[in-house]
């Protein structure tokens, strides 16, 4: 009967049971300065002065701010909105929340690649926003409209200024966020929602 060869190779040693914990086992306690403070621009190879990024990255910070909290005004509203229009409305105000939310992702990323930092929190959006902060509770759907429409207002009438000085500062691509997207989505997002408040509408506070 044949015999079987015994392998040639050794088996490697088992590494210490404390060692192969160590190896996979998440560092849960790391702990650092702020590798770039808010205000601060990293120079990146643009062809734009620091200067100009930074002035640039502050006015669409601005309108990052404000973005967000209409954006976050049309959840609550689709939420809590009621009423014979209901339905019309609910709709309306989730489909203009997805646009404010792609907004939001064009005027932070344009802040990154301008060197920035995009503001974030929800305590800082607070603090920076311009849009009067509506109550916690239910309103009509009227005064939910009105106040949606003044908050658009807000915002295209500070993009108009801030593409004039994007434009001034040689920033073409921040003057483009501020024409084609902020003011263009704005302007339409506002034509539909007050349809709502015609003289035939139901619509009324």
């Amino acid at each position: 009967m044949a015999t079987k060869k015994s392998s040639s190779k050794k088996a490697l040693p088992a590494a210490p049971t404390t060692a192969r914990a160590m190896a996979v086992q998440p560092n849960l306690h790391q702990e650092t300065h702020e590798t770039q403070r808010f205000g601060e621009i990293v120079k990146l190879p643009n062809g734009l002065s620091e200067d100009v990024c930074k002035k640039s990255v502050a006015l669409l910070n601005q309108c990052l701010a404000d973005t967000i909290t209409l954006r976050d005004m049309y959840k609550k509203h689709h939420w809590q909105v009621v009423g014979p229009t209901f339905n019309q409305l609910h709709l309306m105000y989730d489909q203009h929340f997805e646009a404010q939310v792609l907004l939001v992702d064009i005027l932070a990323e344009r802040i990154q690649l301008l060197g920035g930092i995009a503001l974030a929190m929800a305590a800082d959006i607070a603090e920076a926003t311009k849009i009067p902060r509506p109550p916690k509770g239910r309103e009509p759907a009227a005064v939910q409209i009105r106040r949606l429409a003044e908050a658009h207002e807000m915002i295209i009438i500070a993009a108009r200024e801030a593409a004039k000085k994007a434009d001034e500062l040689g920033d073409d691509g921040s003057n483009d966020v501020f024409v084609s997207e902020v003011l263009r989505t704005n302007e339409l997002q506002v034509w539909f929602l007050t349809e709502h408040l015609v003289a035939a509408s139901p619509v009324t506070a």
